[in-house]
């Protein structure tokens, strides 16, 4: 029996005691799971059986198989709104405070507000800090639970702090040094206290370089950041260097998954996260961008209508027009998707703006020059007629090269002007390609037309 057999037998086993409401056997049976499990048996039932579970479980127990839960399932809302309302603030209360935060801002001001008044007043204090940041930023996917100490005392008393606070810590590798002041004055790892004798004073052990982000930064900058560093927590400080709270690497993993997506959407001109069973839903979310299309494709149907005096005097031409067009489209698809990759990486944000042009240019001239010769030497033979080879091949140089600048180029421009690069999506650059490409295919045949006619 295979693992994913094993445990749809082991939901069938739950789903029956849950129904014939043993709950001894239940929560023996639920508890056993991993949490992640938990979850997605808890996200399998329906809603009576759901109801019937928070009879069952305490709301730190709910609260452990929340936190992995993904914050932006949907269902969310809805699984808070079948809770009994001081059942699902203490909940809240039981998360840790930054993924507690993810779930209320899921909801409106209103419920909000009522949550929160059911809350302690530290509790509902902690997540009133963090609910003020800004989205996609550092102070919206930190957390205030971490481990700090100071440096003036020794490895036996951190170890004592670090024991006590470990239950309600998000993570315990990392313990950050304070001053009295709550500025951040270094770092020292579970493995120091660990070596290091008991008596051993923190302010000879740890280290005075700490690698921190403003609560103010970009989460793709924190992502960043600890990508390259490898940790797995960041500290987050104010202007005033106070330490605020940590981000650690489970939601640098939900950051990185949520740009990609972003990109990705952005690449196809369509919400790849939104996943719809209805067809008349879906095709309300991507009809904008087709239409828009559209009209943009008329122009280019429009510039062939231009040259149908020439096609007319050598039909032949018309053979390649999707040849062309489609090549282009598909070398500048490919720019675009570099560029926007590029991009996303700080390093090289920083590289100068003109060698990246040309880079991508001598790119376009490349493989547009290997394409061109290719389908030189392969229309020659074909039609027997070198002289149209050398065109289609001059205008696939050309098209490729000037697609492949498009691609780099719009994104570029957009991420100098603020805006994010990946909204310069595929079928834009396909479209905008398609123009050009036509354009250059025409003009090139009418240059050389004596010579092939």
């Amino acid at each position: 029996m295979n693992e994913g057999q094993e445990m749809e037998e082991h939901f069938s086993l739950l789903l029956e005691k849950l129904k014939e409401q043993q709950m001894a056997e239940f929560r023996e049976l639920f508890l056993a799971l991993h949490i992640y499990e938990q979850g997605q048996f808890y996200q399998s039932i329906d809603e009576a059986d759901r109801k019937q579970i928070y009879s069952y479980l305490s709301p730190k127990e709910l609260a452990d198989m929340f936190d992995v839960i993904e914050e932006d399932n949907e269902n969310m809302k809805d699984y808070i709104a079948e809770m009994r309302p001081s059942y699902a603030a203490e909940m809240l209360s039981e998360m840790y405070t930054d993924n507690a935060v993810d779930l209320l801002n899921m909801l409106d001001k209103s419920q909000k507000a009522k949550y929160l008044s059911l809350m302690s007043t530290e509790d509902a204090g902690e997540i009133k800090e963090l609910l003020h940041y800004e989205d996609d930023t550092a102070g919206s996917i930190m957390t205030t639970e971490f481990v700090s100490i100071v440096a003036n005392q020794t490895v036996r008393s951190a170890m004592y702090v670090l024991k006590n606070q470990a239950d309600v810590a998000e993570t315990i590798y990392y313990v950050y040094v304070v001053d009295q002041e709550d500025h951040l004055v270094g770092v020292i790892s579970l493995r120091d206290l660990i070596v290091n004798d008991d008596d051993t004073m923190i302010s000879d052990v740890l280290s005075e370089r700490v690698i921190s982000v403003h609560v103010g930064d970009d989460q793709e900058d924190v992502a960043q950041t600890i990508r390259d560093y490898d940790f797995l927590a960041l500290p987050v400080t104010d202007y005033d260097d106070h330490l605020l709270g940590i981000v650690t690497v489970d939601d640098i993993i939900d950051v990185i998954d949520d740009e990609a997506a972003s990109d990705y959407s952005g690449l196809a001109g369509v919400n790849v996260e939104e996943v719809s069973e209805n067809p008349i839903k879906a095709a309300s979310k991507r009809l904008p961008w087709l239409i828009t299309l559209l009209f943009l494709g008329m122009s280019t149907a429009t510039l062939i209508s231009h040259y149908e005096e020439l096609v007319s005097e050598a039909s032949i031409l018309a053979v390649f027009i999707s040849l062309i067009t489609g090549t282009a489209g598909n070398a500048g698809t490919q720019s675009l998707a570099v560029a926007v990759r590029r991009l996303a990486v700080s390093d090289e944000k920083d590289n100068n703006f003109s060698r990246l042009i040309i880079s991508e240019v001598l790119t376009g001239l490349v493989t547009g020059a290997v394409t061109g010769v290719a389908i030189f030497v392969v229309v020659g033979i074909w039609q027997h007629n070198f002289p149209l080879g050398f065109v289609i091949g001059m205008a696939m140089l050309c098209a490729i090269t000037v697609a492949n600048l498009a691609g780099s180029l719009i994104p570029m421009l957009m991420d100098k002007l603020g805006f994010d690069p990946a909204v310069a999506s595929g079928p834009f650059i396909t479209t905008l390609s398609d123009l050009t490409s036509v354009l250059i295919y025409f003009n090139i045949a009418s240059l050389f037309m004596q010579y092939f006619v």
